[in-house]
């Protein structure tokens, strides 16, 4: 009886393991193909297969020509394609931190590290020719590239790209502003920042 017994889990835990290792088999195998991967199955050869005529990838229909290119009947566009809050300025200055300032400074001026080591220099960005450049032109730069600068629409995405016009925008304002631009009640937080950077200096 014990025998018998002994043999019935033996069985069990046999038919076990063989079910398991096929099952791990299988998810070893997956029949999948690699991105750009050669195949037997179409006539061209060819895994990657061109979109179905007529269709879009789910969440790229970009329906809204102005968020999506930057451009109005063909032009770049003059405003904005949603409120520039407080919260997208924060955005588009940590972005143009990120991305931009390698090159044109946190300043806009152009002399990013990336200047500093040699690298062409970019346009000062509070420069009277890009003051006057509509917000859809840095969308559009920002989405397309310009000259030396390459493109960024694999790294920034549509909004942050709007986000990062606006920041430049403030930057441009910025850098042509007097005290007297300043709302009264926000001056103080001036000299809270100067008397770091002069307190520096005397060091």
């Amino acid at each position: 009886m014990k025998t018998s017994a002994r043999l019935t889990r033996l069985a069990g835990a046999a038919l076990l393991v063989a079910t398991a290792a096929a099952c791990r088999q299988d998810m070893h195998d997956q029949p999948n193909y690699q991105p750009l991967e050669a195949s037997a199955f179409f006539g061209d050869a060819q895994a990657s297969r061109m979109l179905v005529e007529g269709t879009v990838p789910r969440g790229h229909l970009n329906d809204d020509a102005l968020l999506h290119t930057g451009k109005v009947d063909g032009n770049a566009a003059l405003l904005f394609p949603f409120p520039v809050t407080e919260d997208v300025m924060a955005r588009g200055r940590e972005r143009f931190n990120v991305y931009c300032s390698p090159c044109h400074g946190e300043t806009g001026l152009g002399d990013g590290m990336v200047v500093r080591r040699g690298f062409r220099r970019p346009p000062v960005l509070t420069e009277q020719r890009l003051r006057e450049a509509p917000p859809g032109h840095f969308f559009d730069v920002i989405t397309n590239g310009f000259g030396a600068m390459p493109d960024y629409a694999v790294q920034v995405k549509v909004e942050d790209r709007w986000a990062i016009a606006a920041y430049i925008r403030a930057l441009q304002l910025a850098g042509h502003a007097s005290v007297d631009d300043v709302p009264t009640a926000d001056r103080p937080r001036l000299d809270e920042v100067r008397r770091p950077a002069a307190q520096a200096e005397t060091h």
